[in-house]
């Protein structure tokens, strides 16, 4: 139940967000929108508002979705105002109408990073500074203290604490490990042996990274930087992937639900963090150039911008539509993948 509501918690939030880009800068091009709708199916609730817009949520509390104006999509009995049709707008209205969606999940992303970043904090990863010792490990036996950094794994410098950590797990499986310490201005060297952790099953030296917290605008341009790099691995990932270059673990639904349940139970703080990166790979998703997703709409009306013709609108949506089959037969596959790997 908790995997289930997590999971449900999140896709309200990030669907909610996206389409409410889509509907805010639709509404400041004067676009009409017919309905502002969460989930999918019959509905159980809506109301009109003043502008005309019906809100609406519907019975599966999966998706959502805009309806704007001159999309084709008009029930009867509903009538386009003058000026209010989607298509009628210039392609650069256009352009940003379909973009915001996603923009919206990424500033989002951004928004709960800097919150993490300035009410909670996180562990210095960037660093190979020792912030904690655990007790009864070979770190506090050796002499090793709180402030001190590990610059040199057997004579094999290590810039940040990934790097550090593997070094010292490869490096104790062969035997006596050589540490360079910095501790102020004093260097210094001490040999550990470092065994085999029984509850993990990998060497554990017994030091943790230092907690950081950051100032409201130290946390704002930190959230900037970190989102811009997961932007960056997540673009490499998908490159390595497209070119087969490396095995890349894609997680769908189950796997999502899965994945929100571990962060709700872990606490607020490991939910906000996972509640950042969906949003963030949403984004980036949705502004991917594949049919059926914004991205690809974008490709059409950003051809449409440099010359100046519009691709026919029946081409156009035949080839949106063969790309939402596509990415349901995609959504299928890499479901039954989920489910296959919690069995497993």
């Amino acid at each position: 139940m908790v995997s289930l509501f997590s999971f449900l918690l999140v896709i309200a939030i990030c669907v909610i967000s996206h389409e409410y880009g889509h509907y805010k800068t639709a509404r400041l091009a004067g676009v009409q929108v017919h309905e502002f709708a969460f989930g999918m199916g019959p509905s159980i609730w809506q109301r009109k508002s003043p502008e005309g817009t019906l809100w609406s949520v519907r019975i599966f509390p999966v998706g959502g979705f805009v309806r704007l104006a001159g999309m084709d999509e008009e029930k009867p009995g509903e009538v386009i105002e003058k000026n209010g049709s989607f298509s009628e707008k210039s392609a650069f209205q256009r352009f940003f109408i379909l973009f915001n969606g996603a923009l919206s999940n990424i500033l989002l992303a951004i928004l709960l990073t800097a919150l993490l970043l300035y009410a909670h904090g996180i562990l210095d990863l960037q660093s190979t500074t020792i912030g904690e010792l655990m007790p009864g490990y070979p770190a506090g036996m050796i002499g090793l203290t709180e402030g001190d950094s590990l610059t040199h794994i057997n004579s094999k410098e290590v810039r940040n604490w990934p790097e550090m950590s593997e070094a010292i797990k490869k490096a104790a499986l062969e035997g006596p490990v050589d540490l360079t310490v910095k501790r102020g201005e004093e260097t210094m060297h001490l040999m550990v042996r470092i065994p085999i952790d029984e509850g993990s099953g990998v060497p554990l030296l017994g030091i943790r990274p230092p907690f950081l917290r950051f100032s409201a605008a130290g946390a704002a341009i930190k959230a900037f930087s970190y989102i811009f790099q997961m932007s960056q691995e997540w673009i490499r990932g998908i490159y390595l992937l497209l070119t087969n270059q490396a095995d890349v673990d894609i997680t769908g639904p189950v796997g999502i639900a899965s994945m929100a349940g571990r962060a709700a139970r872990s606490g607020f703080w490991s939910f906000l963090s996972f509640l950042a990166i969906i949003n963030l790979n949403l984004g980036l998703i949705n502004l991917f150039p594949f049919p059926g997703l914004d991205g690809g709409r974008l490709v059409f009306v950003f051809l449409e911008m440099i010359s100046g013709k519009k691709v026919p609108e029946k081409i156009e949506n035949y080839i949106h539509l063969a790309g939402f089959f596509l990415l349901i037969a995609l959504v299928i596959f890499v479901t039954w993948k989920d489910i296959l790997r919690i069995l497993h």
